[in-house]
């Protein structure tokens, strides 16, 4: 347990302050008490999160197995507690506010959805050797879950959080190929979730419309919704191979770049450090992930193995999907990159998900 809490705290810690700096950078010389206060509150959230770390890492993953309908029914609670009360920012209405905290649950319904999909997935059959989803028919094995998971799916993509919501679906798929559900039954739901695709267009919303033509040809809109990806295009590659050194990013310290300390924090941090710099920010998410599925190898529950692979998968998909996004190869869709973006509400829940990963390792002989 101690190697694996120590290499999780370290990496995790190499990131979040790779990522206070690149908050600093991108908001020091902005006008305004506020901009300067935003790297405070990110050391804040980073000191309240490594508590949650601390605290999870020693509080008994096994307990979640009970709580698992109760955590997902108030994960579905405080979704829905958004349409009503939610503060609106931006066109989306995502927050709860909380004296001075505005709090997402989507952030916190990734974690729940996960808990819930390995309790399901990991019950065994009377002999106690072998899954009961290795022989679930595919409304067991596909249809039921796909229904648990499709409510705080739509729940995240009605506030709008497209992102968001389309993660939920691809950790759903990525633990049914890991839980020994047919592949057949994975190929149908694929099939049933992209056979409709086209007729979705009209149900989209203007600027996601816009968003996926611009994916396609930024220079269709230069100055309206193609300029954050052009500009961050720029950024990346301006920064060369050594970058162009701390507080000295052009796109991000003249303001070109806009959500640079947010969405498009990668940008911001490849302009300043270069090819060599990113390089190793990947590095460290990559041994940070292989890490989580490390421990998922080697535990002997199958609750806890499930919950270490959809913790990792969940990581490694929001990493990807932000960095391409940064890069022009996926479409703008508002996702934090984890650990790295300003933002309590993705610090404390990745948090607490490193945290649940080191006590899986903490317990895993116990089972």
């Amino acid at each position: 347990m101690k190697n694996s809490f120590f290499k999780i705290l370290i990496l995790a810690l190499l990131i979040a302050i790779f990522g206070i700096l690149s908050i600093y950078s991108s908001t020091f010389q902005k006008e305004g008490t506020a901009w300067q206060e935003i790297y405070k509150r990110q050391i804040l959230w980073l000191i309240i999160g490594l508590v949650c770390f601390y605290l999870f890492s020693r509080f008994n993953y096994r307990k979640l197995w009970d709580a698992n309908y109760f955590i997902y029914g108030l994960a579905i609670f405080f979704l829905l507690l958004v349409f009503g009360l939610g503060v609106i920012r931006l066109g989306a209405q995502r927050w709860l506010k909380f004296a001075w905290f505005n709090f997402q649950p989507s952030e916190f319904a990734k974690l729940a959805v996960i808990i819930f999909l390995a309790r399901y997935f990991s019950r065994k059959s009377t002999d106690d050797i072998s899954l009961l989803s290795g022989k679930f028919g595919i409304f067991k094995g596909i249809i039921l879950p796909f229904i648990f998971v499709a409510i705080p799916m739509f729940l995240i993509i009605e506030q709008p959080d497209l992102g968001s919501g389309l993660i939920l679906l691809l950790v759903f798929v990525g633990l049914l190929y890991l839980t020994n559900v047919r592949i057949k039954y994975i190929f149908i739901l694929l099939a049933a979730l992209i056979s409709p695709l086209p007729l979705l267009w009209n149900f989209l919303h203007g600027y996601q419309k816009q968003r996926l033509l611009v994916f396609l040809n930024p220079n269709i809109d230069p100055l309206g919704a193609g300029y954050t990806i052009i500009q961050s295009r720029i950024a990346i590659g301006s920064g060369g191979l050594m970058g162009r050194g701390w507080l000295r990013g052009s796109q991000s310290q003249l303001y070109f770049l806009p959500e640079s300390h947010t969405d498009f924090i990668f940008a911001t941090f490849s302009e300043q450090w270069g090819f060599l710099g990113s390089s190793l920010l990947i590095l460290v998410y990559y041994l940070i992930i292989r890490q989580g599925f490390i421990i998922g190898q080697r535990t002997n529950d199958t609750f806890g193995r499930l919950l270490a692979y959809g913790i990792s998968i969940l990581l490694a998909i929001q990493v990807f999907i932000n960095i391409a996004m940064n890069m022009g190869l996926a479409p703008v869709v508002g996702l934090p990159l984890p650990m790295m973006s300003y933002g309590g509400s993705s610090v404390l829940a990745t948090f607490i998900a490193l945290g649940i990963l080191v006590n899986i390792d903490r317990t895993r002989n116990v089972f």
